[in-house]
C-alpha cells in the first residue's frame, strides 16, 4: 500500500507542476514528504499545537502521523503580475512587499495565491482519481516552514491516507 501511495504522490506532483499559471511564469513548488521527515513533521504539529494551545494542530498533527505521505506545495519568490489590480491589497504592484508574518510571508499577488489553489486543486482531484483520501491543511505548511522542511513563502500539505475510513473527515477535536 506504500508503494502505490508515493506512487500517486508522485501523480499529484505532476498534476500541481502542470497546472496553469498565471501570465506562463512559474513560482509553485512541489515536494513529497516521507519516512523520517513525514514523522517529524507531524510531531512537531502537536508539539507547537499544544505549546500554542491550537488544537487543531494536534489533530491535524496525529492525521500526519496517521499517513503514508505528505505532498507540499507552496509558492516561493513570487513575483507580482505588474496588473495593478489591487487585488492584494496595495494600489500598485510595486507596493506589495512580501516579509515574514506569524506563519507566512506575505502578502502575496493574489492571482500568484490562484496559481496556488489551481495547483493544490489540480493535486487532489489526482488522488480522488485513484480514491486516494486526502485533504488540504494549512497547519502541515506552517510546520514544515518553522521546522525548515520547505523554504517556501506560502504552502500548503497533503496528507495521504488508504484505510477503511476517512481519515481526515468527521474528526473529533
Amino acid at each position: 500500500m506504500e508503494a502505490a501511495l508515493r506512487q500517486i504522490a508522485e501523480f499529484m506532483v505532476i498534476s500541481a507542476r502542470t497546472a496553469p499559471k498565471s501570465g506562463g511564469k512559474d513560482f509553485v513548488t512541489v515536494q513529497i514528504v516521507e519516512g523520517e521527515w513525514l514523522r517529524k513533521l507531524g510531531e512537531a504539529m502537536i508539539q507547537y499545537g499544544e505549546e500554542t494551545g491550537v488544537r487543531g494542530f494536534i489533530r491535524d498533527g496525529k492525521n500526519v502521523l496517521d499517513s503514508s505521505v505528505v505532498v507540499l506545495i507552496g509558492l516561493k519568490d513570487a513575483q507580482t503580475m505588474g496588473l495593478n489590480c489591487g487585488g492584494c491589497g496595495f494600489d500598485t504592484c510595486t507596493e506589495l512587499k512580501p516579509e515574514e508574518k506569524r506563519e507566512f510571508k506575505g502578502p502575496q499577488c493574489m492571482l500568484r495565491l490562484l496559481d496556488l489553489g489551481i495547483a493544490l486543486g489540480s493535486a487532489v482531484k489526482t488522488a480522488s482519481l485513484f480514491n486516494v483520501d486526502n485533504r488540504i491543511m494549512y497547519r502541515i505548511g506552517v510546520i514544515a516552514r518553522r521546522i525548515g522542511l520547505t523554504q517556501d513563502d506560502v504552502v500548503m500539505g497533503i496528507p495521504l491516507s488508504a484505510k477503511g475510513k476517512n481519515i481526515y473527515f468527521d474528526r473529533k477535536d
